[in-house]
């Protein structure tokens, strides 16, 4: 069975009822990316006529110029343009989780009108870029199907313990600062009946403008004044990493502008970033470097799984942690910086991991 991905798809309408193609956000990227419209056609495999005529569409559209041409110094967008591509991106990104789970819930309900002889693993996660290669990983080299859907941390082992899912993705920090996640984290746990299956360590840290213009470089600067700060949601384990950081050090979060704001992935929070909505972010640097973002490296943390523990009894379970301690994913994870191989596909007791 073909697996079915859901992407959004921008269409502007304008009182007329005049549309135009929606390539524009791939020809848009790709000029700020090569600077030339000529290899800017190319890479969207269009005729430079047909390029130039779409952006000549779009102006038109909107009222203005997307594009400044100049002999001898190639395109570069304006800020229309720019600010368009990054509406696009910031789209994508604060919508992924969402179409991820409904993409995720429509190929189970196909799998099962099919008859599909696929066994299906469930696995419940907080947001990451290691995690989400798991469902492809298993795709290509496995035999069964892992619905994967994104929610906090706590929503996530939540759902382990209430057996909606298999398998539950969290992370708690290295060091002292595990001690009281691992607090919120206890309602939810059952040490009896519960493994660990190690994963990843990964280091979050301040996402910043390029060149960090305003030398944001501690928990600390988020409370100054003039800094606007773009949060996680309440229930996400980052969220409660972050607490935990400004507890330590005693920072008001009242302090904090847009401390009570709450986006759902990384990326989302990089984008805000990078649209010039926040001056900083707090989370993992693949989402600072997919928006051309600057990254301050501020903690450790360890991202892993929970599983029942007769669930380890199932051979398709068997077959992910065969996968997980395999060279391919272990290349998968050295190619995402900021993150490394935590004896991935080791299975442990929970009271093992527990501070």
């Amino acid at each position: 069975m073909a697996k079915i991905s859901i992407h959004p798809a921008w269409t502007f309408t304008n009182e007329r009822g005049d549309r135009v193609d929606p390539r524009l956000f791939a020809l848009l990227a790709a000029i700020r990316e090569t600077g030339k419209l000529t290899l800017a056609a190319i890479a969207i495999k269009a005729s430079y006529r047909h390029a130039w005529d779409l952006l000549n569409k779009w102006s038109t559209f909107f009222g203005g110029p997307l594009v400044a041409m100049q002999r001898g110094k190639g395109a570069q967008l304006t800020p229309l343009g720019d600010s368009l591509l990054w509406a696009e991106k910031r789209t994508k990104a604060s919508l992924f989780p969402q179409l991820e789970n409904v993409a995720s819930e429509l190929n189970i309900e196909i799998g099962r009108a099919l008859r599909a002889s696929r066994s299906i693993i469930r696995l419940h996660a907080s947001h990451g870029y290691a995690i989400e290669k798991v469902p492809a990983l298993m795709l290509e080299h496995g035999h069964a199907t892992v619905d994967l859907q994104y929610m906090g941390s706590i929503d996530a082992l939540e759902s382990l313990s209430l057996s909606r899912c298999d398998l539950a993705g969290f992370h708690v920090p290295v060091g002292n600062l595990a001690k009281n996640p691992w607090r919120q984290y206890a309602k939810w746990i059952r040490p009896r009946q519960q493994k660990i299956i190690r994963l990843v360590l990964r280091t979050q840290g301040l996402i910043v403008a390029r060149g960090n213009p305003r030398n944001i470089r501690t928990i600390a600067d988020l409370a100054r004044p003039g800094i606007r700060f773009v949060n996680r949601q309440a229930t996400s384990g980052t969220r409660i990493l972050l607490d935990e950081l400004l507890d330590e050090q005693s920072i008001d979060r009242r302090k904090i502008q847009g401390y009570e704001s709450g986006e759902f992935t990384h990326g989302a929070v990089a984008a805000f970033v990078a649209s010039g909505m926040a001056e900083v972010g707090f989370g993992v640097e693949p989402a600072a470097r997919q928006f051309d973002l600057d990254f301050v490296p501020i903690i450790k943390e360890r991202y892993m799984l929970a599983c029942q523990s007769k669930a380890l009894e199932r051979a398709s379970i068997q077959e992910l942690i065969g996968l997980l301690s395999g060279a391919e994913f272990g290349r998968i994870v050295a190619a995402l910086p900021g993150y490394e191989p935590d004896m991935p596909g080791t299975v442990e007791p929970i009271r093992d991991t527990i501070p």
